[in-house]
């Protein structure tokens, strides 16, 4: 290098690099005018200007772009029919919290909603009222039981809900493929008084999959994988909005650090130690059991805060 050799190429100044974003920024939202559908060219338009925005102000090289090309390229190969990578990213950056705070607009009184999470399959066998979603021993046997009601505390007759959990080993069985695939899962109505109870397993808190991208992340920033202990619940009624959520254990140890950032206070239930003899237990219960309340209250459609 010589005397007259600059020691480094300097870049463009500020405000020359600012009108180059504006440039092509402006030029990108624009070739989004001729979208028909106006919703999806407000979200392209916001989704660009807020990438562009992201580059620019954390100076994003070529070496990381192509680090989060691969991220997202290996998150989209772990999904398949029975696993969805991409929706756990979303719960662990909580983006799914965000959209569920953004768009479940809930009237005061009404159950609030949380995460779907990865591992919801459709389809579940319908159940009567009273039966076990448990296909073999997976835990301590739990009686969950409740009313489903519409805001003004009117009982909501023939109410479906679709429930699904992990069992004793942390695993939900589209992940054991030694678990009949409909263990613990189930969609049962609600009867004439608006009431449903059936037997599960009394939920364990557990991780989320780290074996793949988001693992990766996790420890990355030094993060713990920990879900508190939960069932899941969809309840579908006609003439109401459809409710996803879920019923936390009180006495969970991750309450108040879930990986997914989706524990509402309002969601959390005492699970009731039971005896082996105790007179109310359900048909097809055999030694201690646990019994948890949890009453729905379902908003009709329409009807905004």
């Amino acid at each position: 290098m010589t005397a007259t050799q600059p020691a480094s190429s300097p870049g463009p100044p500020d405000d020359a690099l600012g009108a180059t974003v504006e440039r092509i920024t402006n030029d990108v939202v624009r070739s989004f005018d001729g979208a028909p559908d106006v919703r999806l060219r407000e979200v392209l338009a916001a989704l660009v200007t807020h990438l562009h925005a992201l580059a620019t102000e954390v100076t994003l090289t070529q070496a990381e772009w192509e680090a989060g090309i691969r991220f997202l390229t290996a998150a989209g190969q772990m999904c398949d029919d029975k696993r969805q990578e991409l929706i756990l990213l979303s719960d662990a950056l909580g983006l799914s919290m965000i959209v569920d705070a953004v768009s479940e607009h809930l009237p005061a009184g009404a159950t609030e909603s949380t995460v779907l999470g990865p591992f919801y399959v459709p389809d579940s066998p319908q159940r009567q009222y009273g039966e076990s979603i448990a296909e073999r021993p997976s835990g301590e046997p739990t009686w969950v039981y409740g009313v489903v009601r519409a805001l003004e505390g009117r009982p909501i007759v023939g109410a479906e809900l679709d429930v699904w959990q992990n069992a004793a080993d942390s695993l939900y069985a589209v992940q054991n493929p030694d678990d009949p695939q409909d263990n613990l899962r189930g969609r049962f109505r609600t009867r004439d008084d608006g009431s449903y109870g059936f037997v599960a397993v009394r939920p364990t808190d557990y991780t989320i999959p780290a074996d793949g991208p988001v693992g990766d992340l996790l420890r990355a920033t030094a993060r713990h994988a920990w879900r508190p202990a939960h069932l899941h619940l969809i309840v579908r009624a006609q003439g109401y909005r459809t409710l996803t959520t879920h019923v936390f254990d009180a006495e969970s140890e991750h309450l108040g650090s879930d990986a997914v950032f989706a524990v509402k206070p309002s969601l959390v239930r005492t699970f009731v130690a039971r005896a082996a003899d105790d007179p109310a237990r359900p048909a097809g219960i055999e030694g201690p059991w646990t019994s948890v309340e949890n009453d729905i209250v379902l908003a009709p459609l329409g009807v905004e805060p």
